[in-house]
């Protein structure tokens, strides 16, 4: 059963084509019904009422979402731990709104002289999943090359999330006064064999080695600066002011 708008979708399920043009047709279908215990038969129409066909229409609007030539929003946030749920978001948000032929197609029919507003990306997080930072600041990497993604940091900028701040276009991350950042060393849990031990410690100093290198790339920090901070083992806090002053933001706000 299908539910739209907390409502049970009553219409039977007609034969229905999507055309290259997004349309829905339907098939008017006659069944037979056996009444008085198979002795008499009744011809039905089990066509579609004209409500059964709108909310038929209003599902498949929804399921479909927007048609390119329409304006999108393009303002979005994740406040919370980055974990596969919310990257799952991030990417599909950034897929969408940084699509190549979406982006041309809107810069084309904005008035001369006019710019295609950013992306506005507001964060805060405590951090989370290496994996999923990664899949959340590759997927803005790409975007930058068709749309600019300004980000703005709030509350709390901490662990993956610093990554996620900085991987903003340049100029155009900024970071709120009262925003606290903490930067660590990458941390994992891992129980069995020595053997598995030993890989599990290579794979964790691969995945610091790659958080560092993406750093070095987004801010004003060195990969000396970077190992010094890491190799304190313990959690580096910075003001805004700081965050700025080291490159992983532009602006206080």
């Amino acid at each position: 059963m299908l539910y739209y708008k907390d409502k049970l979708i009553t219409c039977p399920l007609f034969f229905k084509e999507l055309t290259n043009g997004g349309f829905m047709k339907f098939t008017k279908k006659k069944t037979k019904t056996i009444i008085d215990e198979g002795k008499k038969e009744e011809e039905v129409d089990n066509a579609p009422t004209e409500e059964e066909m709108e909310q038929a229409k209003e599902l498949m609007a929804a399921m479909m979402g927007p048609p390119p030539e329409e304006e999108m929003p393009s303002t979005f946030m994740m406040y919370g731990d980055v974990n596969e749920e919310r990257a799952a978001d991030i990417v599909s948000a950034l897929l969408l709104l940084g699509d190549k032929k979406r982006v041309k197609k809107a810069k084309e029919k904005l008035p001369e002289g006019e710019e295609l507003d950013d992306i506005t990306f507001y964060l805060s997080t405590y951090g989370g999943s290496a994996d999923d930072m990664m899949a959340i600041y590759d997927m803005m990497r790409l975007t930058k090359k068709n749309r600019d993604i300004e980000v703005i940091g709030m509350g709390k900028i901490m662990s993956a999330g610093t990554l996620i701040l900085a991987g903003g276009t340049r100029g155009k991350r900024k970071i709120m006064k009262n925003c606290r950042v903490m930067i660590h060393a990458v941390s994992a849990g891992s129980m069995g064999t020595i053997h598995n031990l030993q890989n599990e410690m290579e794979e964790i100093q691969n995945i610091q080695d790659s958080y560092i290198a993406a750093l070095c790339k987004e801010t004003l920090l060195t990969k000396r600066q970077l190992k010094k901070m890491l190799d304190q083992k313990v959690n580096v806090y910075l003001t805004a002011e700081e965050a700025v002053e080291y490159g992983l933001a532009d602006e206080v706000i």
